[in-house]
């Protein structure tokens, strides 16, 4: 068997996400995130759906939940604002949502256009009722997923895990 290529944060956070249930990668395309969908695609164990837009991902987790699935939602930061009215259904139907968040519109960001969602990213989801875990290094990624692993399926809460540019590092264009 060959060593994966994929970054170790990728391999550890896809492990730890793994070994706590996780099965299913919801996602749109995005760079900050495409070594972990690419881990969810070339597993066994895990299946990564491809979403038109972020909020498909939310009702997918509440029925992935239904019927004692785990799942995740995979996007960058301005699928935050696409999420907003069914993040609704977390607090209403009580389910865990589990998102990743990768970050644009803050450290080391070149396109103005990026900014605004960027910066609301916290305000909002804290808003819509999520715990938000932030991780600007990568010392800070496995307690972070294991602290929001544990709010999300033990404590039925729903939680944002945010790869902050400071962790991922800044687009280049």
């Amino acid at each position: 068997m060959t060593e994966s290529k994929e970054p170790r944060w990728a391999r550890n956070l896809f492990s730890q996400l793994v070994e706590g249930g996780v099965t299913l990668f919801t996602h749109v395309p995005d760079a900050g995130n495409a070594a972990l969908i690419r881990l969810a695609q070339q597993s066994n164990k895990t299946s990564a759906v491809l979403l038109t837009a972020e909020e498909e991902g939310v009702g997918i987790c509440a029925g992935a939940d239904l019927v004692g699935g785990r799942s995740v939602v995979c996007m960058q930061s301005s699928g935050v604002g696409n999420c907003v009215n069914h993040l609704s259904l977390v607090k209403g139907g009580r389910f865990p949502v589990f998102l990743i968040v990768t970050m644009r519109g803050d450290y080391g960001e070149m396109n103005p256009w990026q900014y605004p969602m960027g910066q609301a990213v916290d305000a909002v989801l804290g808003a819509m009722g999520l715990l938000v875990f932030r991780v600007d290094s990568e010392d800070e990624l496995e307690v972070a997923a294991g602290a929001a692993l544990s709010a999300c399926f033990k404590g039925g809460q729903g939680v944002a895990l945010i790869l902050s540019q400071r962790f991922l590092g800044a687009k280049a264009f």
